[in-house]
């Protein structure tokens, strides 16, 4: 029986350990907490966050210089999310390229 208990509590301690850490609820302590972002970035987030909460990854990207697509990969599978998301990369839009004119430029007749 104590066996069991103890088992039981020790997989509770593990899982809170591995809790997510929401964006706009989170401390400093524990945005420092997620591997990646040290004092300089989560103060940066923390500032950025009292002008209003982020309302989704895309609107975290735009606003905090130094997160990016990749950057926002990474802080999401060490648990930062955003509003309870993780990040889910957006497709970038396809650029369609012009066609190169490949005829010869036209000379001046003297």
């Amino acid at each position: 029986m104590f066996k069991t208990l103890l088992a039981s509590l020790l997989a509770l301690v593990t899982a809170a350990s591995f809790a997510a850490v929401d964006i706009n609820k989170a401390t400093p302590a524990d945005l420092d907490s997620i591997k990646g972002i040290g004092p300089s970035t989560s103060s940066k987030i923390i500032e950025e966050r009292k002008t209003s909460p982020f309302k989704a990854w895309a609107d975290l990207i735009q606003r905090v210089p130094g997160i990016g697509d990749k950057r926002a990969a990474k802080l999401s599978s060490e648990g930062l999310t955003v509003n309870g998301d993780a990040f889910k990369p957006t497709a970038k839009p396809v650029v369609e390229k012009k066609p190169v004119d490949k005829k010869p430029a036209a000379t001046a007749v003297k």
